[in-house]
């Protein structure tokens, strides 16, 4: 294709969620709402598991890098969106809305993996207990998480390569809420078929790597918690499992909707809908799923409250 009627743009303009004044109120209001629910709730077991010592195990060591992840998601997302529903024109510059794209997807790269390590947490856990102290080491649990940052760069850097040798020649105009790597494909005048095929590749690798260990762990996890004759234990290890199956079924089952299908098969409605459960709404529902339901986060979290009327009473 000739390069004289290439434009290289400076920004694009996102169409949003709706046209409606009476629906953009209501998501300005909901998408607030959700995000200060976000901030509280991640900040607040980052700190909770950062005061009470506890709670200075693997399994809470990498929840805590959890709500780090779904705090820094939320926020590459959320506020931009609540900016743009209240402007008439919703522009982003080409370097933010790479920067944006380039964000999220690293720390969506990342929290695949870094489930991945919840559910071999709970693997050693449940199925070798009398070992978890040894193969559970800080070691072992720091390499974990740096491994789950170092695939989410990589991804990421892969992405935002392959995208930035786009062209953009009849439209600025994103039909998304946000940077996303689906609509921008459908916008380029380039031939994506080779980005297409890299960015399947990638994208699946990870998420097949990261649920066949998930998948095998639970396995394991079931078949031992099938074998457990005592019923509070086995309970309790049935509901330490569903509360974390509850959260990888939403976050991976929008991902691979979204993500794992050629861009021509893109779909406006559907794919907006996914985009806003696993970037606006899930980073909020993960603190609910995997700890504030949890028994010893309600004790640390009275425990730390104690403490800090304590110190205030010697002050």
């Amino acid at each position: 294709m000739g390069r004289t009627n290439i434009t290289h743009v400076s920004d694009f303009i996102l169409t949003g969620l709706t046209d409606s004044e009476e629906l953009q109120l209501v998501l300005f209001m909901l998408f607030l709402l959700i995000y200060l629910i976000t901030v509280l709730g991640n900040a607040g077991m980052m700190l909770i598991i950062h005061l009470d010592l506890q709670l200075h195990t693997p399994m809470y060591f990498f929840l805590s890098h959890l709500s780090f992840l779904d705090l820094s998601y939320s926020t590459v997302i959320t506020p931009k969106t609540i900016e743009n529903i209240l402007m008439s024109t919703k522009y982003i510059s080409y370097l933010n809305c790479f920067a944006q794209m380039n964000c999220f997807v690293f720390l969506g790269t990342t929290e695949c993996f870094l489930l991945s390590s919840v559910a071999y947490d709970h693997f050693v856990a449940i199925c070798t207990p009398l070992h978890y102290p040894v193969v559970m080491s800080t070691r072992r649990c720091c390499s974990l998480v740096f491994g789950s940052y170092l695939i989410g760069f990589m991804n990421s850097f892969v992405n935002v390569f392959c995208m930035s040798r786009l062209d953009f020649c009849n439209s600025n105009v994103i039909h998304h809420f946000l940077c996303d790597l689906p609509p921008i494909l459908a916008l380029s005048c380039s031939d994506t078929h080779d980005i297409e095929i890299v960015i399947f590749i990638f994208a699946g690798f990870n998420l097949v790597l990261s649920l066949i260990t998930i998948s095998v762990s639970y396995v394991s996890i079931l078949s031992t918690i099938l074998k457990i004759t005592s019923t509070s234990r086995k309970q309790k290890s049935f509901s330490t499992c569903a509360s974390h199956l509850l959260g990888v079924t939403i976050f991976y089952g929008t991902l691979i909707f979204t993500y794992l299908k050629p861009s021509k098969s893109y779909s406006l409605g559907k794919d907006q809908i996914a985009s806003v459960f696993y970037t606006i709404v899930i980073p909020m529902l993960n603190p609910l799923i995997y700890s504030l339901r949890n028994k010893e986060v309600k004790n640390a979290l009275i425990r730390v409250m104690q403490k800090s009327k304590a110190s205030k009473k010697f002050k």
